[in-house]
């Protein structure tokens, strides 16, 4: 709880902090940065990373051949909250990408949680970790209601943190690179040593442009298996035989999946 009120109170003072170039894009072919920012205060950090349609067609045909470009919705030529083309396709790429990580979080914890207890003490006043005989929802319904305001609170912080740039840089939606998180350098000169949560070790700092991007893709793909393998089994815990192919294993759970 210490380290999510730190960042809240750091994010309060994050625009006295010089914003940063953040780069180009692996993907990008740019529109000018007046149409990006229309709307937008002069004092808005900008980047260089907008992207188009076009590369959002060229990501589809790398990500899945078979299937390339399909956006039934439209959603690649709108413009959300009547601002730019290029800034709602950073806010769309930037949210696949974010809830891609989300869902391959949730998909390895709920086959850890649904196999294995965790061995020390889940809270101060000596409880401990739920049963692994319960599914991994019903393990969430046992954990303390402070425990669960102290994850609420953190992954909020990380996200305020996320939409401040860090205080370093720009919005997504302003020309940040899509699903790059802000290094935590920021907090670690101002409050506390942290980690970040990107390469802490600096492993893949010397990465060449064509790795990355080949990573980059792989982990799209990835990350929309995971969604439809997290719903999965929320599905087939919720809806007995909505699986077939997971309802010898799946956990009947008659509790609300989204608390």
């Amino acid at each position: 709880m210490k380290f999510t009120l730190s960042i809240c109170s750091l994010l309060a003072s994050a625009s006295a902090f010089a914003p940063a170039n953040t780069g180009q894009s692996s993907f990008t072919l740019y529109e000018t940065a007046a149409e990006a920012t229309t709307a937008i205060p002069v004092d808005v950090p900008v980047g260089d990373a907008f992207e188009t349609r076009a590369d959002l067609e060229a990501i589809a045909k790398k990500a899945n051949p078979s299937v390339a470009y399909w956006d039934p919705l439209k959603l690649g030529d709108a413009e959300f909250w009547g601002q730019s083309n290029s800034a709602t396709i950073g806010w769309i790429r930037h949210a696949e990408i974010k809830h891609g990580r989300v869902a391959m979080a949730a998909f390895v914890g709920y086959c850890v949680q649904s196999n294995f207890v965790f061995p020390w003490k889940e809270t101060l006043a000596g409880d401990l970790h739920p049963a692994a005989s319960l599914g991994p929802e019903a393990q969430w319904d046992a954990v303390p209601d402070l425990a669960k305001w102290q994850m609420v609170f953190l992954v909020a912080a990380l996200e305020i943190y996320d939409e401040c740039g860090g205080g370093t840089m720009p919005h997504y939606m302003r020309g940040r690179k899509a699903g790059q998180y802000p290094s935590f350098q920021v907090f670690r000169d101002n409050v506390h040593f942290v980690f970040d949560l990107y390469d802490p070790f600096g492993i893949n700092k010397n990465m060449s442009d064509e790795k990355r991007e080949e990573r980059l893709v792989i982990e799209i793909n990835n990350g929309r298996l995971a969604m439809l393998g997290i719903f999965g089994f929320l599905s087939a815990d919720t809806i007995p035989g909505s699986v077939p192919a997971l309802a010898n294993i799946a956990k009947q759970y008659d509790g609300n999946v989204w608390w």
